[in-house]
């Protein structure tokens, strides 16, 4: 399987301006910036593009761990925020609400661990990873 993703962009770094066009065209010539990046501009940025595709990386992977082991969850929601500092990614944060019956606390942590250094997205980023969890 093979995905992809383009990007344009015209003009310098801090006056241009882009957009990003994904495969799938769930995005389709979305505009980014300096502003969108580094400021409140309107249009996304690749750090918010990554903790998109970290929570939902991390949250389908704790559902299949889930599932193998027996548990159907009625709902995984997870933020990913994502720290951006010295023109590097140093950190992504998950936090986690789950509502998972009739799972231990103990099990349920050591899915979530699981997921956390499982997941395709966590193994590609080369930062410190953490989550916060509520169960039920």
């Amino acid at each position: 399987m093979k995905r992809n993703a383009t990007a344009v962009w015209n003009g310098t770094g801090k006056e241009g301006k882009g957009h990003l066009t994904t495969q799938s065209t769930v995005l389709d010539k979305t505009q980014y910036s300096f502003g969108s990046r580094f400021e409140n501009g309107v249009g996304t940025n690749p750090e918010e593009l990554i903790a998109a595709a970290h929570s939902g990386c991390f949250t389908m992977k704790l559902s299949f761990n889930l599932s193998g082991a027996g548990y159907t969850p009625e709902e995984l929601q997870t933020k990913c925020e994502i720290t951006f500092e010295d023109g590097k990614i140093t950190r992504s944060h998950l936090t986690l609400s789950a509502k998972v019956p009739n799972i231990g606390e103990q099990e349920f942590a050591d899915l979530v661990k699981d997921a956390e250094k499982n997941c395709p997205i966590s193994q590609l980023l080369n930062t410190e990873i953490s989550v916060d969890y509520q169960l039920n």
